[in-house]
């Protein structure tokens, strides 16, 4: 075969095939278009976290939360000022993209709208 598709950017299958204009991914769904294929190729773009006033975020940062945040099962939410130490900065999850331990409440995923850095 020599017109070799490339192989899904989601998740790595080389079942993609042609769709009209768009490549699309049997295994994930993932649809995109050859162009941006070549795009990412040729110089991937770093994601860059911000907090809620603007300033750049890295992994082991450490953030304060800016709002009380309520927490599924728990009584009371994380207090505005708690300071959490060591963050690790991930692909967003349902808009969360920072994963981190906070003490009293142990692993959890933070928006990085809802802090700062301290």
């Amino acid at each position: 075969m020599a017109d070799q598709l490339p192989l899904c950017p989601e998740c790595s299958s080389d079942l993609a095939y042609e769709m009209g204009a768009l490549l699309v991914c049997p295994m994930c769904g993932h649809e995109w278009s050859p162009s941006e294929a070549a795009s990412d190729d040729a110089a991937p773009a770093e994601r860059v976290v911000k907090d809620a006033v603007g300033n750049v975020l890295a992994d082991g940062d450490t953030v304060v939360v800016t709002t009380t945040i309520k927490v599924k099962g728990s009584p009371q939410g994380i207090k505005a000022g708690t300071k959490v130490r060591g963050i690790r900065l991930i692909d967003p999850v349902n808009g969360h993209d920072i994963d981190c331990k906070v003490d009293g409440f142990g692993a959890m995923l933070l928006k990085s709208s809802l802090v700062k850095k301290a």
